[in-house]
Formats: structure tokens, C-alpha cells, sequence
């Protein structure tokens, strides 16, 4: 009944949030058991009830104000500095450009928003084929959930108890492992399109683009420093990089209106409301699935398909890389993870840092696949390039994301080495 319940209303398109409040409802009237009813309210409420979420709407906030100060823009300019003049240089500011805001926003789908308006716009201009860079720019995306600070991170730390500050750190080298293979397939594709060279800078001009990006970079020092030295929680961290972007777009940049904030703080408030509705109608869908013993049940059933934590991740890895294709990360996070982070870590013995990074990891990438694909489709509303379009060209970015999921899978160290 809960079970089938919960397709009908998946299939007719019912907001995942009330969905798994609802399916939580069925469950109680269709067991009789009308005495959990009124532990439904506390459980909804319980699932707000902990201090790690309130990095969320901070981080969100950071990237409002970091957008509002013209932040992106010197990233951006810095990163061409750095490139210099190499063919197909453009390309490589971009994705240089997208590692940095990964570092800032958390988000793929406000990366890309802002990542398209202002690159795809710099290399059509260069002789790039628009298309080309709207897949570039959506796949440099990808690196926004993976590199600290990251919104699936927080969510993950929040549903699996475990340090969000230590998942930050634990997410630094695959996000550097899936940079530089973003860069190496960048390398083959110049040489193969003949990408346009980027102009030539004299090392004064290099000098002054890198100054003036410098005050930019103080966001992501302010995020990442803060958490690595100890000196502050992710939480204090995103409060921090607030006021730095505040500081930074109004003073060192002149951008940044002061009568734009309340427009930002609204924003905030409106996507922060939409993800933290989803955690807590999560938190009763947790405890209905507890009831029905659903872990129990799937670490039985996983135990008689194999005993190997490697064959177990391999599963896991193919299953949410069909379930990251009808469903959001957020919301796909929120319903696997308390289903299969028990198995994981209680019947395999796997480390939970290991498993939340391959999990958020292999569900980042549904945002570029359709039917769904919401990433996807936003860049393509964006820009005007066909969606279709995008997702052929984007192929081999998330073949080279898919290896860089398997290498992490037989080789944890890299994930658990920095902890």
C-alpha cells in the first residue's frame, strides 16, 4: 500500500516534499497504528532541529551577495591571468572560473545561471561554437556539489550524523581529481576543434587582472580557511563569507547596492524554505520506512547478492545514477540515504565520509541527464542551445566524471587521506 502509493503519486508529479509527507500518512492509517499520529508533528519538526542546516541558507546568501558585488566577473578575469595565452585558453578560464565559484556558491544549478551569462557571451565572442561552450559551462557545474562548501554535503552530514566540516574536507581531492580531468579532456577537445588562442597579456596587464581578482578570492579563503584552520564551523564559515562578500562588493568593488539586500535576503528565504521542507517531511519518510523495516530488509537482500563492500558500492553506484536521472539530488539524497547509509556502514563496514561522497557525487550527475536534468535544462533556457543539443555534447565530460565516481570507489584513501 505505501509502497504503491508512493509511485502513483511520484508518477503524477506530486512535489516530493508532500509526497513523502503524505506516503508518511498513508502509512500510519493503513497500519492501524493511529497512535503514531500524534508523534507526526514532532517527527516533522525534528527534522529542522539541528544546527548544521542552518549553513544552508547561509551559503545560499553567499552566492546572492557574491552576484549582487560583481564577484564572479574578476574570478573570472583572474582566472584568464593565470591561463594566459594557450590554445583553447578561454575554455580552460571557464572551467578554471567554475572551480572557483564551486568553491563559493555550493549550488550547480545558480553556478551554471551565472556561469552562462557570463562566459558563454566571452567565447562565442572569441569564435567558440556557442554550443560548445554552453556544455562546457553546464559541465563545469558539476563541480559545484562536489568542491567545498556544498549544499548535498551539509544535507548528507545532517542525515548521516557525521561532521560536515570533516565531508568538506573529505570532498577536496575529488573535486580536484574531477578538475583535472576536466582539464585533460579540455586539452584533447582544443587540439581537436582548433580552439581559438586566448590574446596575448603582458605580464603588467596579468599582474593587474590578478590584483584586482584577489579581493574576489577572499570569499572562498574566508569559507574553506576558516573550516580547515579549526577557527570556525561551516555555519560560522558561511556567516563569515557573507559579510566578506558584502564587504568586498561594496567597498573594494563599488557593485554592490546596499537597496539589493532585502531582494537577496527574499531569494535566500525562498530557496532556503524549498530545501528545508523537503529535510523535515524526509525525517518523517525516515521514520515510516524504520517502521517498515526497509534497511533491514535491503541489507538481507544486498547480502545475498554479495558480501563484498566493493560489489555493494558498484551497486549502489548504478542504482543512483537511474535514480539521479528522475530525481533531483536534494530530494534523491534525502530518500536513499537513510535506506542504504545503515547497510553501508553497519553489514559492509564502509566508511561513512567514502560513501556520502560517492553518493552525492554519482547523484550530481542526473542534473545533466534527461529526463529530468534540471541543471541541464536551465542551461539551455539560458542560452537558447538546445537541450538535446547540450546533452550530446556534454557525453564526454560525464564519461570522465563516471571514471573519476569508479576511482574514488576503489580507492577511498582518496577521499578519507585529508580526514
Amino acid at each position: 500500500m505505501v509502497i504503491s502509493s508512493f509511485l502513483v503519486l511520484l508518477v503524477i508529479g506530486m512535489p516530493i516534499a508532500f509526497l513523502l509527507a503524505i506516503t508518511a500518512l498513508i502509512y500510519i492509517f493503513s497500519s492501524d497504528n493511529l497512535v503514531l499520529l500524534s508523534s507526526y508533528p514532532q517527527q516533522l519538526f525534528g527534522g529542522l532541529e539541528n544546527y548544521g542546516l542552518l549553513a544552508l541558507p547561509l551559503f545560499i546568501l553567499v552566492g546572492e551577495c557574491m552576484n549582487e558585488g560583481g564577484i564572479a566577473r574578476r574570478l573570472m578575469v583572474m582566472a584568464m591571468a593565470l591561463i594566459g595565452s594557450a590554445r583553447g585558453g578561454l575554455a580552460y578560464v571557464n572551467l578554471l572560473s567554475n572551480m572557483m565559484m564551486a568553491s563559493i556558491l555550493g549550488s550547480t544549478v545558480a553556478q551554471i545561471t551565472i556561469m552562462t551569462r557570463v562566459a558563454v557571451p566571452e567565447m562565442e565572442k572569441a569564435g567558440y561554437p556557442k554550443d560548445m561552450a554552453v556544455a562546457l559551462t553546464a559541465a563545469g557545474g558539476l563541480l559545484a556539489p562536489i568542491i567545498p562548501p556544498s549544499m548535498l554535503f551539509v544535507i548528507f552530514g545532517v542525515i548521516a550524523q557525521i561532521s560536515i566540516g570533516d565531508l568538506f574536507i573529505a570532498g577536496i581531492i575529488p573535486g580536484l581529481l574531477l578538475g583535472l580531468a576536466f582539464f585533460a579532456l579540455l586539452g584533447w577537445m582544443a587540439r581537436r576543434h582548433d580552439f581559438p588562442a586566448n590574446e596575448r597579456m603582458s605580464w603588467r596587464q596579468r599582474l593587474a587582472s590578478f590584483r584586482n581578482g584577489l579581493a574576489a578570492g577572499l570569499v572562498p579563503v574566508a569559507i574553506i580557511g576558516g573550516i580547515l584552520s579549526g577557527l570556525a564551523t561551516p555555519t560560522e564559515a558561511a556567516a563569515l563569507a557573507v559579510v566578506v562578500a558584502i564587504l568586498v562588493g561594496r567597498y573594494v568593488y563599488g557593485e554592490f547596492d546596499l537597496n539589493n539586500l532585502w531582494p537577496a535576503l527574499v531569494r535566500t528565504a525562498q530557496s532556503s524554505a524549498i530545501v528545508l521542507l523537503l529535510i523535515a517531511a524526509a525525517q518523517v519518510f525516515s521514520w515510516v520506512i524504520t517502521f517498515e523495516n526497509l534497511p533491514g530488509l535491503t541489507a538481507a537482500w544486498l547480502q545475498e547478492v554479495s558480501s563484498s563492500p566493493l560489489v555493494f558500492l558498484l551497486l549502489v553506484t548504478g542504482l543512483l545514477l537511474l535514480i539521479g536521472m528522475i530525481l533531483d539530488p536534494i530530494p534523491a539524497l534525502i530518500l536513499v540515504v537513510p535506506v542504504l547509509l545503515p547497510v553501508a556502514t553497519s553489514v559492509y563496514g564502509i566508511n561513512p565520509f567514502h560513501f556520502g561522497v560517492v553518493v552525492c557525487l554519482t547523484l550530481v550527475l542526473g542534473l545533466l541527464t534527461p529526463p529530468v536534468g534540471s541543471a541541464l535544462f536551465t542551461a539551455s533556457a539560458l542560452s537558447g542551445v538546445k537541450a538535446e543539443r547540450i546533452a550530446l555534447l556534454l557525453g564526454p565530460y560525464l564519461g570522465a566524471m563516471l571514471l573519476v565516481i569508479l576511482l574514488l570507489v576503489f580507492f577511498p584513501v582518496l577521499i578519507t587521506v585529508l580526514i
